[in-house]
């Protein structure tokens, strides 16, 4: 009877962990960027004028894997005045758009500061 005590109250604990680990998905959504914390505020970008970005590149991006990537990404670049990115998960490359020309070892520091490797850069030409 001991035994069987015991072992309903190890499933109850299992249980109430993984209700307690759902619950935390829900509220913070799933991602490999850390699922501890809520995902990070997007940094929106103060001029949405297309426009005022003559210069506009396609970077292909290693490591981006999750919804929490793509926001850590496009946040380190629109952080940045005069930038305006948009990263696609699943073609795992970033759309961006500029005030400026900005060279390979730029875009590849600001990609490696936000946690990823930039394989190539290319201009996309509007």
């Amino acid at each position: 009877m001991g035994g069987t005590i015991a072992v309903i109250a190890i499933l109850a604990v299992l249980v109430v962990l993984a209700v307690l680990g759902i619950i935390k998905r829900i509220k913070y959504g799933s991602s490999c960027c850390g699922e501890k914390d809520a995902a990070p505020a997007k940094v929106k970008v103060k001029d949405k004028n297309k426009r005022n970005y003559p210069y506009s590149y396609v970077l292909d991006v290693d490591g981006m894997h999750c919804s929490g990537c793509v926001r850590k990404i496009e946040n380190e670049f629109n952080s940045h005045d005069g930038f305006w990115a948009k990263a696609n998960l699943e073609k795992k490359e970033v759309s961006l758009l500029s005030k400026t020309e900005i060279d390979e070892k730029t875009a590849a520091k600001i990609v490696s500061d936000a946690g990823f490797t930039m394989l190539s850069m290319k201009i996309n030409f509007i």
